[in-house]
């Protein structure tokens, strides 16, 4: 067996969920009459308690037409240096909004209201952008999962609200979060301006992201989606994977954080390996020596039929998803011994 820790979005939909998917009923979501599309949006934003919600392609899509709606060209965005806004997304930031970036060192991807009062520009300064946005990640892929909790977003809602700056949530792994805090996704819809939660990661669907928020800001996204061609047509095949995913896979994150910390276990026999970043969630970093290059050990990986991803010149990812069973993780302990 190939054992596949690249992502959790290489999960494949389990067959309760195609049947789901082929049972759907469809019309045109860019005529905005396909039923399952709307049934989606209406249960997500419902959620969260926000007003409106609308399905994407991806994640990717969900943060640009964020940024694109809260931003004019010449703003800047204030975000973490390790934000996947900034780091894994084709420069999105800048060529779709024609906005720059102020990227801050929080403490494994988080940041503070210290942090964020510290970069907001003097608005009356002609020499220095508009400071316009501030984007949070949660869970934090490069930070190796960590989380934010409700009061420290609600410390930077704070001040965001008396600076009069939006506040939006990369929430591409949020449900991993909560799964681990036991927070409500209303607390998290009443902090923010926009939010943006993946069904294809840890939730196991085939495609698809929302952005959530205001109703006119949402309407205005609905428009860049269409000029970005995001419209989608009988989409419902794939809202109805959503819509079973929220119904039957948020709780079942709890077995990938135990079989995460369980591979950490592993790997703090191993010898090559000097360091492994606190497991929060379902994503394990950890550190080779400087005398091995992860590229190589990837390789070597790969050669026993492990498949994981860099990150870093001397990091590795794990990540561990649905269809990583208990039968792969005790193969997985085989193979790493030999």
């Amino acid at each position: 067996m190939t054992i596949d820790l690249r992502s959790d979005t290489v999960t494949q939909p389990t067959p309760a969920m195609r049947e789901a998917m082929f049972s759907a009923p469809l019309g045109d979501d860019v005529f905005g009459d396909d039923p399952t599309v709307n049934t989606l949006e209406a249960k997500v934003a419902q959620l969260f308690g926000m007003e409106a919600a609308l399905f994407c392609a991806s994640g990717t899509l969900t943060n640009q037409l964020a940024i694109r709606t809260h931003t004019r060209p010449g703003d800047e965005v204030i975000c973490d240096q390790l934000s996947h806004i900034y780091l894994y997304e084709g420069g999105g930031i800048m060529a779709n909004s024609g906005v720059s970036v102020a990227l801050l060192p929080g403490e494994r991807g988080k940041l503070t209201p210290a942090l964020i009062r510290d970069a907001i520009n003097n608005p009356a300064d002609p020499h220095r952008p508009l400071s316009r946005l501030v984007s949070l990640e949660n869970t934090m892929n490069k930070g190796g999962g960590c989380y934010y909790t409700l009061p420290e977003i609600a410390a930077i809602r704070q001040l965001c609200a008396e600076q009069n700056l939006p506040l939006h949530l990369d929430g591409a792994r949020l449900f991993n979060a909560l799964i681990e805090t036991g927070e409500s996704t209303e607390s998290h819809g009443q902090l923010f301006d926009s939010i943006s939660i993946c069904l294809s990661k840890g939730l196991g669907c085939p495609v698809g992201s929302l952005l959530l928020g205001k109703r006119d800001f949402i309407a205005q996204a609905r428009r860049y989606r269409k000029l970005m061609g995001g419209g989608w047509r009988q989409a419902g095949f794939l809202a109805a994977a959503g819509i079973f995913a929220l119904d039957h896979h948020v709780n079942r994150l709890k077995l990938d954080h135990a079989r995460a910390r369980k591979i950490g276990a592993m790997l703090a026999t191993r010898p090559e390996v000097d360091e492994i970043y606190p497991i929060d969630t379902n994503i394990v970093i950890f550190r080779l020596p400087d005398t091995i290059l992860a590229v190589d050990y990837v390789a070597q990986l790969a050669e026993k039929g492990i498949r994981a991803v860099t990150f870093g010149k001397h990091l590795v990812r794990f990540v561990t998803h649905l269809d990583f069973t208990d039968e792969h993780l005790n193969e997985m302990e085989k193979r790493l011994t030999l």
